[in-house]
């Protein structure tokens, strides 16, 4: 099922090549959206795609050397149309 999530990543998530994990990840499973940090040590991601692959997506990221998830909250989001690429945000 092609859905759209929005994962809020708490943890040691920021300073240990999250972001670029994240990148990475999204094109290995052809997923669109985007991945920032927040301002409270939060990493945020909107991601895009078949639901298995952002299953896989998010344990790819979960496995990353350094990265330590304590907690993801999930929301279900309307999907973007047009959309074509993962982008990493400052």
């Amino acid at each position: 099922m092609f859905r759209r999530y929005k994962l809020c990543f708490y943890g040691m998530v920021q300073g240990v090549g999250f972001r670029y994990t994240a990148m990475h990840a999204a094109n290995m499973y052809r997923l669109t959206g985007y991945v920032k940090n927040e301002y409270d040590g939060s990493v945020t991601c909107e991601v895009q795609g078949d639901e298995e692959a952002i299953d896989r997506f998010v344990a790819t990221i979960q496995s990353g050397r350094f990265i330590d998830i304590s907690r993801i909250d999930r929301t279900v989001l309307e999907t973007v149309q047009d959309e074509r690429s993962f982008d990493v945000r400052y």
